[in-house]
């Protein structure tokens, strides 16, 4: 059997379900390499409260988030990047305990939740992808 190439993008016309695969982490990574490169479409959702961090959906698998200064939270994304401000990644393992700081414009590949903290004098804001959603992020 040849298959019609002419029906990309459509569903099956034999009626057989279709499997829609989550993105790869490679493709997480790439969307949040293109939305960090353009924060004109994205830069005045940015919203701060000094109370706790804030989570803004941006499509269906990325989030904004911009942290205040001290204890962040947990988060579940498998992607990120920091664009502005200081942030730090700390995880914790059967070995010990890892803090590394997140270094702006680089995109970076989570092994699995972590905790981030903003070790700075200022507001934070990340771009993240992939995983779990924050709990009180509606869902795009």
């Amino acid at each position: 059997m040849v298959p019609d190439l002419t029906m990309r993008g459509q569903d099956d016309p034999h009626g057989r379900a279709t499997i829609v695969s989550p993105p790869t982490v490679g493709q997480l990574a790439a969307r949040v390499r293109e939305l960090a490169g353009r924060p004109g479409e994205w830069w005045g959702l940015v919203r701060f409260d000094a109370a706790g961090p804030v989570h803004v959906p941006l499509d269906g698998e990325a989030w904004l988030t911009t942290w205040p200064p001290g204890p962040g939270g947990t988060v579940h994304g498998q992607v990120s990047t920091l664009i502005a401000g200081e942030l730090a990644a700390v995880t914790i393992t059967g070995r010990g305990v890892t803090e590394r700081a997140l270094r702006a414009n680089r995109v970076r590949v989570h092994g699995g939740p972590h905790a981030v903290t903003n070790p700075g004098p200022a507001f934070a804001v990340s771009l993240h992808a992939g995983g779990a959603r924050p709990g009180d992020l509606p869902s795009s």
